[in-house]
């Protein structure tokens, strides 16, 4: 297995994106659409936060029995995309290993870091694309 693999042959690049005066109901669109978990947070070309899909998951009642659309609209009005995003990011640079992005992530509560090379987002790499790598390579 390659260890000194950098973290850009992983990654993915095209990365969905969204910014600090979205709502959450369109994030929520955005997890959905593209089958995803993560979305960072833009403001400036500079990334300034993360959401997760789990983050949407603590603020709604999804287990209330009225219309589910309805609730959750109502719940995403209560807060807006600063309120709920991860603010301390750890970022990575796109040349950084791949084991030290897997030794990063196995000692953190995270499951996604953002790729950036001059304070710009180039990639996002999660738990998942690492699983994917060493299942490739074993």
């Amino acid at each position: 297995m390659k260890k000194r693999t950098p973290i850009s042959k992983i990654m993915t690049s095209n990365v969905v994106t969204l910014n600090i005066t979205d709502t959450l109901e369109t994030a929520e669109k955005l997890f959905k659409e593209h089958n995803i978990r993560h979305i960072p947070i833009i403001q400036n070309k500079e990334v300034i936060g993360m959401l997760s899909y789990t983050d949407l998951l603590r603020i709604s009642y999804s287990d209330v029995s009225e219309d589910e659309k309805s609730v959750d609209t109502f719940m995403y009005d209560m807060f807006t995309i600063k309120q709920v995003m991860a603010k301390n990011l750890y970022m990575v640079a796109p040349y950084a290993s791949v084991k030290d992005v897997a030794k990063l992530l196995s000692k953190q509560e995270f499951h996604a870091l953002p790729v950036v090379e001059d304070n710009e987002l180039v990639g996002i790499v999660t738990t998942t694309d690492l699983i994917n790598f060493l299942v490739d390579n074993l």
